[in-house]
């Protein structure tokens, strides 16, 4: 890897983030030493900042075709970017820290609309993905430098942009000897396969297809909206699947697109829960949020059987994200691995939580070490790249060649 001016030393660095469901912004405060390899990552504090409801509304709203418009789009990105200032800012409050301490920003943005597919257009063959969320607001608001915009260096490079995380997995969860799959599962649902003593090139991953999205939709109507989603896998786990859905569901042809494939709420937003309330007039709700949790797990298995399982052998798994907060879905996916070892990232030292947030917090530091952000392996990227845009702060205390 190329190395820059940047000093080896113990940098303090925020990283920001907000997933496919915008219920709010993940906010982790990172130590890190070093680059590439050679680093090492310890977190020092964790928040998360809801978005106001009104709020959440209008991005969600704004994320449809259907219901959006330019004006909207527009005034929400820098309304976004003013909220992960705050969140920015009440991380440090929270950890007795000063914003002056803290190096830099690696901010994801607020994942809005991704359409990683080639469409030719004006005589162009564009591939594009928009996270809201403009850093040079998070910049000025901290003045602290933000390293923001990830994906779009991937994409004019012939990738997805996305899934983004696989490389932080390779530089923290490798392991001579243990072959590892990480999966997260938040609104949609990735895996990263770590093969015993790999390099970077035998890294793939991708997005298995829908993690909690389209639960929380089911369950946030059902519900009338007193719950966006199902508390402690209850509501799941007091029905039964329902098979002629569940096959249904299953037979989505994205499942079975081999890697590498990215995906979110296009795919598996509103238009895809409704189809799914539909079969409310068959079926109990119970019954309706059992079989959606149950095709979480199966199209997450689905995918180790097509993809991965042929790669070499998998030791154990190491799950993340907000479904691991559902024993209902946990269990399941536990009996469905069979004898594969598998546990909660937690037991690593690595809060589930925060494991997305602190990802960005190193991919800032990768970009402004001058190093590769992106794996081809999982993203279809030509070559590898530097990713992400610097939005300078009031202060610069690195260079970057």
């Amino acid at each position: 890897m190329v190395r820059s001016g940047m000093e080896e030393k113990v940098r303090l660095v925020i990283g920001l983030m907000s997933g496919t469901s915008a219920d709010g912004i993940d906010a982790a405060l990172v130590r890190i030493q070093g680059q590439g390899t050679d680093i090492s990552v310890d977190l020092e504090a964790f928040n998360f900042v809801s978005y106001p409801d009104n709020l959440r509304s209008a991005i969600l709203k704004a994320s449809e075709v259907e219901t959006s418009s330019v004006e909207e789009v527009c005034r929400l990105n820098v309304v976004v970017g003013e909220w992960f200032a705050r969140s920015a800012v009440a991380l440090c409050d929270q950890a007795r820290v000063s914003l002056e301490a803290v190096d830099f920003i690696g901010s994801h943005g607020q994942t809005f609309h991704h359409l990683p597919a080639l469409k030719e257009m004006y005589g162009c063959s564009t591939r594009s993905s928009l996270q809201l969320g403009d850093p040079s607001v998070i910049a000025e608001r901290t003045g602290i430098t933000t390293v923001a915009d990830f994906r779009a260096r991937d994409l004019a490079a012939g990738g997805q942009g996305a899934p983004l995380v696989p490389i932080v997995d390779y530089l923290l969860y490798r392991s001579e000897k243990v072959g590892r799959v990480l999966i997260n599962i938040g609104g949609i649902a990735n895996m990263t396969h770590l093969p015993a003593g790999c390099d970077l090139d035998d890294v793939i991953a991708f997005d298995t297809g829908p993690g909690n999205m389209i639960m929380d939709a089911a369950v946030t109507a059902i519900t009338g909206g007193a719950l966006e989603y199902d508390k402690d896998g209850e509501i799941g786990m007091s029905g039964t699947v329902f098979q002629e859905l569940r096959q249904n569901l299953m037979s989505n042809p994205y499942l079975a697109l081999p890697p590498p494939k990215s995906t979110g709420r296009e795919l598996f937003g509103s238009e895809a829960a409704n189809e799914v309330l539909a079969w409310r007039n068959r079926i109990s709700d119970e019954d309706l949020v059992a079989t959606l949790t149950a095709f979480t797990t199966d199209s997450i298995v689905d995918a180790l059987d097509r993809f991965v399982h042929t790669r070499g052998a998998i030791d154990e798994i190491i799950v993340s994200g907000g479904g691991t907060k559902n024993p209902g879905l946990m269990q399941r996916l536990k009996h469905r691995v069979g004898g594969i070892h598998i546990q909660e990232i937690d037991a690593l030292g690595m809060p589930s939580e925060a494991k997305e947030a602190v990802a960005f917090a190193v991919l800032a530091n990768e970009t402004l070490s001058n190093n590769q952000g992106n794996v081809p392996g999982a993203t279809g990227a030509k070559h590898p790249a530097v990713l992400g845009v610097v939005a300078p702060g009031r202060r610069t205390s690195f260079s970057v060649d």
